[in-house]
Formats: structure tokens, sequence, C-alpha cells
């Protein structure tokens, strides 16, 4: 959507700038109070692209945006220079630092898996048929496939790019650029040959960026800024040409001599902790290694690691890296097949399962990691106890690996050597414990997920419908109160289902409540309308009576902010109904799925009166 386009003929339509005597918004409408109202025709701003709907109440002119109306509202700022006449939406966050950086790469991630699937597949497939005489491991075929497996992971900087650059509103192309910077075959070799570099007289790192996901969403994120600033300070008449020129010098020169060393420094320096811990207590090194390992491989300073693991062999056996990594890929892969036996969703459990094999098999631990385990956090938690047991057993025994090879379970004879059998015997031991261990603890932390494919949504919620029996896709009254079907709200908005179906509830309480375990989105600085995400994904407005807004959160107290986890029945607001109703306004409770198209239908229970907490809506 062009939210600047929208905005200027919506500006244009009402008037312009000298029309306008004063403009807010609300959790779905931009509300103009107009000099001339006689003058602006519905129908043309009804053809703006965005708009849902007009309506001419109380002495505003409001046009109906939907849950994008923050965004029209901030480019009819810039046009209008209206900043200080609406308070602004409250969008302060509660998540933790953790959680914020999981999803963002989470984010970021998702859109590759299925690449990194069919890259890991394929790697599973090298190991496989020269096992089984199929294909000779030095052919030229057995050559191709293999960069054919490798593609996905070795240029994930740029992809992720393309996707970073959709989430930090960067241009697109520019961000794929930067990554290809870091990337390029000449900057590579230059790396391999060893020697110093410098540009423009600063020192570049040397520091290879294949695979690596934290440097470049680092760096896509500062290109907003860089990208921001440029576009402010250059005149329009050379933007086009110097605009991109001066964001490519400065990102690249930023991703080689500042941002992408820092992953490198900070590998170094936990390899030299880690190898410190070692000379000190080898069990403790161990196990932290195999339990941060995910999170290790995820920013790309394992390979601070490199000297250690790369040179393993019958004479220099590696005791640190190899052996983690053992630990962590059975346990990724253990905790991505958990995942799949648990759920009940057919695409995760697809997901996972491919995942899981490619895991424990062939060790490509990317598609366990960024598409089942980092997106679901418990798995992962899961597979990092784990890891840290097997990795204590490990550090105790002496376990030791005398050839280089990503573990896997078709690796295990990387572990075969010393006096006797005792080091392969403790390899399967520890394999054994990490995945047993690991798919039981994904299986008691469970993984928050009750999503059910469309088949099993439809035919339980005409159960539901008729029988009353339990469906987790359920809505459940916020209020206490009479229950009315949204066509007979006296706002077209609602009404005219503009905003998504639902329901409304006439309120005969001053609390309301949660109606469902989820997150507030959304919390207006009125108080008059809260919207809500479910732990499954719906979305949900609750907009407390017809036009409170103009009581600017008189009589409304908010208990919760935006970003707050909720549980079902949670009190997050509170009304005084009386009043609002003494001042002249309608305390009719719209709860609308805002979200309608993502499903297939949104059932009404036929009740006439419902109490707190009761089922109202059934989503399917």
């Amino acid at each position: 959507m062009n939210y600047k386009d929208s905005a200027k003929q919506i500006l244009d339509l009402v008037g312009g700038e000298q029309n306008v005597q004063s403009m807010t918004h609300c959790m779905t409408r931009l509300r103009f109070v107009l000099h001339n109202e006689s003058s602006v025709e519905d129908a043309q701003v009804k053809e703006v692209p965005g708009v849902m709907g007009v309506m001419r109440k109380g002495g505003q002119y409001q046009v109906i945006m939907g849950n994008d109306v923050a965004s029209y509202y901030k480019e009819l700022v810039k046009l209008g220079h209206f900043s200080n006449q609406a308070p602004t939406e409250n969008t302060g966050e509660k998540k933790n630092l953790f959680e914020a950086f999981v999803d963002v790469i989470s984010g970021c991630m998702s859109p590759l898996i299925p690449a990194m699937l069919g890259g890991g597949m394929i790697k599973v497939l090298l190991i496989l048929l020269p096992l089984m005489g199929i294909l000779d491991d030095s052919s030229q075929t057995f050559a191709i496939l293999s960069f054919f497996g490798d593609a996905p992971f070795y240029f994930m900087p740029i992809m992720l790019a393309f996707t970073a650059a959709q989430k930090f509103n960067v241009t697109p192309m520019l961000a794929v650029t930067v990554a290809g910077i870091m990337l390029h075959p000449n900057f590579v070799e230059m790396v391999n040959l060893g020697d110093p570099i410098q540009f423009l007289g600063l020192p570049v790192t040397l520091a290879s960026y294949g695979s690596s996901v934290i440097p470049i969403l680092i760096m896509v994120w500062l290109m907003k800024y860089i990208e921001n600033f440029f576009d402010k300070i250059i005149p329009n008449v050379i933007k086009s040409f110097t605009k991109p020129l001066l964001i490519l010098l400065i990102s690249g020169l930023l991703a080689l001599v500042v941002v992408g060393p820092l992953g490198t420094f900070a590998g170094q320096l936990l390899s030299s902790a880690i190898i410190w811990i070692q000379g000190k207590a080898g069990w403790l090194a161990l196990g932290l290694m195999a339990a941060f390992m995910p999170l290790i491989v995820m920013t790309g300073m394992h390979w601070a690691f490199a000297p250690i693991f790369l040179i393993a062999s019958p004479a220099t056996p590696d005791i640190l890296i190899l052996p983690a990594m053992l630990a962590a890929n059975l346990s990724q892969g253990a905790a991505a097949l958990a995942v799949s036996a648990k759920t009940k969703d057919k695409n995760l459990k697809q997901v996972a399962a491919a995942s899981g094999i490619s895991a424990l098999l062939a060790g490509v631990t990317e598609p366990a990691l960024y598409g089942v385990t980092l997106k679901y956090k418990k798995p992962l938690y899961a597979a990092m106890i784990s890891g840290a047991v097997c990795g204590v057993y490990m550090g105790i025994t002496g376990l030791e690996s005398y050839a280089f090879a990503v573990p896997s379970l078709v690796a295990l004879p990387q572990f075969i050597g010393g006096q006797g059998n005792g080091n392969i015997i403790n390899a399967i031991v520890v394999a054994g414990i990490s995945i047993v261990l690991t798919f039981v603890l994904t299986w008691i932390f469970g993984i928050d997920e009750v999503e059910k494919n469309e088949a099993e949504q439809s035919v339980e919620i005409s159960a539901a419908v008729e029988t009353g029996s339990n469906d987790p896709k359920k809505i459940y009254a916020p209020m206490k109160g009479q229950v009315i079907p949204l066509e007979q709200v006296n706002d077209s908005a609602f009404s005219g289902k503009m905003m998504g179906d639902g329901v409304a509830i006439i309120p005969e309480e001053d609390t309301i409540t949660a109606p469902f375990d989820g997150e507030v989105t959304a919390l207006f600085p009125t108080k008059h309308a809260i919207g809500l995400t479910s732990e499954n994904g719906i979305e949900v407005l609750i907009h407390v009576g017809i036009d409170t807004v103009e009581l600017a959160g008189q009589y409304f107290t908010a208990f919760v902010e935006t970003g707050d986890k909720v549980k079902k029945g949670q009190k997050i607001l509170s009304v005084d109904f009386a009043k609002v109703k003494e001042a002249g306004y309608d305390a009719t409770t719209p709860i609308v799925v805002t979200n309608t198209d993502s499903y297939i239908d949104i059932v009404a229970k036929e009740v006439t009166k419902t109490n707190s907490q009761e089922t109202i809506l059934y989503v399917v």
C-alpha cells in the first residue's frame, strides 16, 4: 500500500490543509474537523486506495482506514503539519531483549526455510548415496550436488538482506548489494590470502561472512537510519543517483570495517574464554559449548574455532568443538522430530520432520534451528539443556574426534580411534542420550501450538456450534451483557463489517477481560479501544462504545500496556459505563476479528446473553 499517495489524495479531497481545522486518529479511522464539510464528496473519498468507508458524525468527518490508520496519519502529518493536534498511539514494547532478538531473527529467517530444507536434504543425499554405492564421491556429479546443497547456506546473508530490508523498511536491492559486498569472490580471495587489508586507510578484518546471520541483520538495521538520513538531506533533483551511491559507500564501509568484524571479535573472545575454561575444567567447557552451540552457530562465531576443529586428525584429535557439535546437532534434530510428533498442524509436522532428518543424518541444523526450535523457543531450551548434560558427560569421559566432519549419526565413524573401542562407544552413548533426552524434554515442555488444519477446524467448529464442545480456536466474552449481531451496531464501520466479522455486547458490568491467552498489540491512549492477538494468531479489536474516543480517556482505566502478555480472563480495562451513558455515548462494544480474511469463517454462538468468559465466537 502506498500510504503517501493515499494520504495526499484524502487531504486533497477533504479540501486541503486550508479546510482542515484539526485532525486526529483512533484505532481504525482518521477523524477530521473541517471548516466546510459540505464541500467533500464521499464517493470520491471512498475510491481512494485503502479507504474502507466514510462517516459524518459528531461534527467530524471520519475516514475509515482499518488497522493501518497510523501509517496514513503519519503521512498526513507530513503533508499538513498536524503533528501537535493528536495523541500518538502507545506502541511501547514489554519484550525483553532476548525475545525481541529472537523475534527479529525468526521473522527474517522464516521465508528462507524452504531453501534451507532443500539444501539440507541434498546434503543428506550426498552422505547416503555414496554409502549405498549409487554415487561416487569423487565424481563431478557429486561435486556439483555439493554446491547445490551449500548454496542456500553460504548465500544466506544475501537472502537475509532481502527479508530484513522488508522488515526494517530499507530499499531491498541496496541491502542485497551490501550483502553481496560481504560475499564478493574478490573479497573472499583477499581474506584467504591472509594479507592485511585496508579500505580508505581503515583496517578491514579478515573475516568470512558466508552462512553468517547476525552481521547482515545488524547492517540492514543500520541502513534504515542511513537511508532516512540521506533521504532528508539530498535535494530531489540529484537524489536518484547520489542517494544509492552514498548509501552503498557508507554501508559497505561499515559492513567491512565495523559491523562485520564484530562477530569475528566476539568469536575470538569466546574462543579464548572457552579454551581457558577448558584448561581449568574441561567438562564445564564442553557443557557450555554444547549448550550454546545453536546460538554460536547462529551468529557465525563458531568459525573462530576453525583452527581447532579443521585440523582434527588421529595425531591432533579435537576434544572440544566437534564433540560439542555432536550433542548440539543431534539435540536440534531430536527437538524437531518431537515437535513433528506432537504438533497437530500438518504443515509444521512436515517441516519439522524434514528439519529433524537433516540435522540427525547430515548435521545440517539451520532448518531445525530457524524453522522450528528458535521459533517456538521451548524446544530450543530443551535442546540446550540436553546439550549441556551431554557436554558434561563428554568432558568427563574425554570424547575425541579424529577427523573433521560435520557431526551427525552418519558421521559417527569420525569418533573411531584411540585405544580400544571406548571412544566410539562414548560417542554412541552421547548420541543416544542427546536424542532421547531432548525428545522427552521437548514433549514435556510443549510448543505452545494449538493450530489445526482447515478440515479438522471445520469439523470441530460445526460440532462446537451444535454441541458446545471444546475447541481451541475460541474467542471468549470479555464482559457480561446482551449479545447482538454486528449489523445492529449504530456505526457503519462495524455494522458493515469493514473492520472484520464478529459480534457486539451491550455491557452489564464495568470490567473488561482478555478473551484468550495472547498479547496486547495496540492500546490507544484514550483507552477506548484495545487490540489483542491470540497465541494462535487471531487478531481481535475490542472497541468500547461508539465514538467514545471523544471522551479522551475519561471514565476508562487500563490495567495493561502494549506488548503485555495476557491470560484468558485477566482484567485489562475498567469502564464506568454509567458515566459513559450519562455523557450521551452508546456503550455497545463491538468485538471484531480484524484478520477475518485469514480464516474460512467467523461463527457467532447463537446466544442473546453472555457472562464474561463464555464462548461467543468460533474461528474456523
